[in-house]
């Protein structure tokens, strides 16, 4: 597990860079207000694009694990079937609602109602998001490698394209456009591998896109998880491009540009330890089928301490130089944002904290009751944030996340303490009644 982590860590370090440099090149292009414009546009598109999709890659993972590993062919091809329609319909389904969406509420969301036509462009690029199946292929068949590749791909197209805009002096609807040809490049890298990495193992002999039968058969609790799964990736929105949106709606373009430059920057203080994350569901997922409770309870401590006490460390340094790192990177108009940024970088230590929590509940039968938690905490956080913003501005909106946060990592720290004194021993195993099959 850590050496996948070690090799997306190269990877992600890499796009990291990437990401942050077309940042600061359209930052700097655009101005703060424009720039304002293009993160509320990515943000809504984002926004929609992660409600339509199902994380199909974790069902990928929790029920084809086994039958790949027996050799067993056509139920693995049943579920890899499954996952590629839901990732189909979740891509046709995510562009109809942008699309409807951007005439409905597009003008409250904080950008010009005459960019109604580019916004309504650019949402096709939704179909392009939907890449679940080919990143859980990769990662059920330990090709870190290759993801670690394709998680810079993106970020190369972004930054060539935005230094170029930069020199021309470009509008918005250029980088829209290379935005939109990153994620075009992303997607079509990742599924070309994914398919090149299946047939090298055999394990797309004999497929067929269309087969006889319903999909889940011989998986009962199949889409009660993909349900789970795909609801508690939606609720993990308001923690992230929801959270821009509403600062977009309430305060303008202006403050949702410092926003979400101070959370990206945030974000990199706990990109490096949450890179473990996607290394970490394939291993929990063999552990739990494996009733190896002993280890999993191990593995989660320690990485809770390593990447909790790591941030804690990281913030302390980054509260010193948020201010000159600002002014480095982005210009001196967004220096305005280091208030926020301290509160920010604040709520990713604690998400770091929490870091191994939540798959570790996705991972043993019990995604319903993560599930149940985050949408309670939600239901918190979003009036909080909401008043919070209204009564304080921007600053008040990042002690709002810092709290949200706290919420969050106290109710998944409260179900796994729940999860370790089961009676029951043992994780339920994939296919058998657990709590994911009550939701």
């Amino acid at each position: 597990m850590l050496g996948n982590a070690g090799i997306l860590l190269g990877g992600k370090a890499l796009n990291g860079a990437l990401s942050l440099g077309a940042t600061a090149l359209a930052a700097r292009t655009l101005g703060v207000d424009m720039f304002g414009v293009l993160v509320l546009v990515h943000a809504y598109v984002q926004t929609v694009g992660e409600i339509a999709k199902f994380q199909s890659w974790q069902a990928l993972l929790q029920y084809g694990t086994a039958p790949l590993a027996e050799g067993r062919l056509v139920d693995f091809q049943r579920v890899l079937r499954f996952s590629l329609a839901l990732d189909g319909l979740s891509g046709i389904g995510g562009i109809v609602i942008a699309l409807i969406g951007v005439q409905l509420i597009g003008s409250a969301l904080g950008w010009p109602g005459v960019l109604a036509p580019e916004v309504s462009a650019y949402s096709l690029v939704i179909v392009f998001m939907v890449s679940a199946t080919p990143t859980g292929a990769l990662r059920l068949l330990d090709r870190f490698d290759l993801l670690a590749w394709q998680s810079s791909v993106d970020s190369w197209v972004r930054v060539i394209g935005a230094a170029i805009a930069w020199q021309c002096d470009a509008g918005l609807s250029t980088f829209l456009a290379i935005w939109f040809a990153g994620q075009v490049a992303a997607f079509t890298f990742l599924f070309g591998m994914a398919s090149r990495t299946l047939r090298a193992r055999g394990a797309l002999d004999g497929f067929e896109l269309r087969a006889p039968g319903p999909l889940t058969d011989g998986f009962p609790g199949l889409w009660s998880f993909v349900w789970s799964t795909n609801l508690n990736s939606t609720l993990a929105l308001a923690f992230t491009h929801v959270g821009t949106l509403m600062v977009g709606a309430l305060l303008g373009a202006r403050d949702a540009a410092l926003f979400r430059v101070a959370k990206q920057l945030g974000d990199a203080v706990a990109k490096p330890a949450k890179l473990i994350v996607p290394a970490l569901y394939p291993e929990l997922a063999r552990l739990a089928a494996a009733s190896d409770q002993t280890v999993l309870r191990r593995l989660v401590w320690q990485l809770a301490l390593a990447a909790g006490g790591a941030a804690s460390v990281l913030l302390l340094i980054a509260a010193l130089i948020r201010e000159p790192a600002l002014r480095f990177i982005v210009g001196e108009e967004f220096v305005a944002a280091k208030d926020v940024l301290l509160w920010l970088l604040g709520a990713s230590v604690v998400s770091l904290w929490a870091l191994p929590l939540e798959p570790l509940l996705m991972s043993t039968g019990s995604a319903g009751a993560a599930f149940r938690m985050r949408l309670l905490v939600t239901l918190l956080y979003l009036p909080l944030l909401y008043f919070a913003t209204i009564k304080g501005g921007l600053t008040a909106a990042g002690a709002a996340s810092v709290i949200g946060a706290l919420m969050l990592f106290v109710g998944q720290l409260w179900l796994v303490l729940r999860w370790y004194r089961r009676p029951n021993g043992p994780p339920a195993a994939p296919g058998k009644p657990g709590l994911v099959d009550t939701i």
